[in-house]
């Protein structure tokens, strides 16, 4: 399929997503959603495909934020199934993926663009990168999960002071806060999630799936992480992963995970 806003490129295990709308400053409207989501739904089903980048196009923005224009008129019924249907459909779709997604923020990550950051398993940013949820100046507040994943990341007062503020902080200062996992140059940051990612495909990807599952868990109101976490964890053993991790072990060898 053609896209008209993301460009998607496959190098063996590993796919890269770029949102390509760089006059924009790659800022989210309603087609770039649907795209990033058929995007996704169709990399969950790849077999081949067992980590994912998400970055952005040029060298000034991951995602700038939401393409205000389109949602400027809106009435609270409108605003509230935007934020539903944005949830739904990519955001929480992205999170529980069971495949690993790192978010390259290369530039402003800015309302929409750092939650799309953030509902990502997690982040590398370049160090020209500034963050930040900007929302309350324009009469509203972080939608796409805004409020309920920075908090978990940088803690609540400082998530507090982020969105109360509406400013921008630094890579540096992400990284201190825990937002983002490593800071490099723009011209290493996608070498330095490829490196990541051939770290992460020694492993077996199913236990994988399994971890992301059990993590998330735990920051659900509804569901008993630990209650998750010992689900997943049984589960592990009835793999073929699990038998050949567990024989390379004891055979002193390097596992060849079938799953994986």
């Amino acid at each position: 399929m053609a896209y008209k806003t993301i460009q998607l490129q496959k190098e063996t295990s590993t796919a890269l997503v770029t949102i390509d709308r760089p006059n924009k400053l790659n800022a989210l409207n309603k087609e770039t959603i649907e795209e990033l989501e058929d995007v996704f739904k169709g990399l969950q089903k790849d077999k081949k495909i067992k980590a994912i980048i998400l970055t952005g196009s040029g060298e000034k923005a991951f995602v700038a934020g939401a393409d205000i224009s389109e949602f400027s008129d809106y009435s609270v019924k409108d605003g509230k199934k935007l934020a539903a249907k944005g949830q739904k459909k990519l955001f929480d779709f992205i999170e529980n993926l069971s495949k690993p997604v790192i978010a390259a923020i290369n530039g402003f990550a800015l309302g929409g663009g750092l939650e799309l950051a953030m509902a990502c398993h997690f982040r590398v940013a370049s160090d020209n990168a500034k963050m930040g949820l900007p929302e309350v100046s324009l009469g509203l507040i972080p939608g796409y999960g805004g409020t309920q994943r920075l908090p978990q990341l940088v803690g609540k007062g400082r998530a507090m002071e982020m969105i109360m503020t509406a400013g921008m902080i630094t890579a540096e200062q992400a990284y201190a806060y825990g937002l983002v996992n490593h800071v490099t140059t723009q011209e290493e940051l996608i070498p330095l999630c490829h490196k990541i990612i051939s770290k992460i495909s020694n492993n077996s990807s199913v236990a994988i799936s399994y971890a992301i599952k059990a993590v998330n868990a735990g920051f659900k109101n509804t569901v008993n992480g630990y209650e998750q976490e010992i689900e997943a964890f049984g589960a592990c053993f009835g793999t073929e992963d699990f038998t050949e991790g567990t024989t390379a072990f004891l055979e002193k060898r390097k596992a060849s995970f079938p799953g994986s």
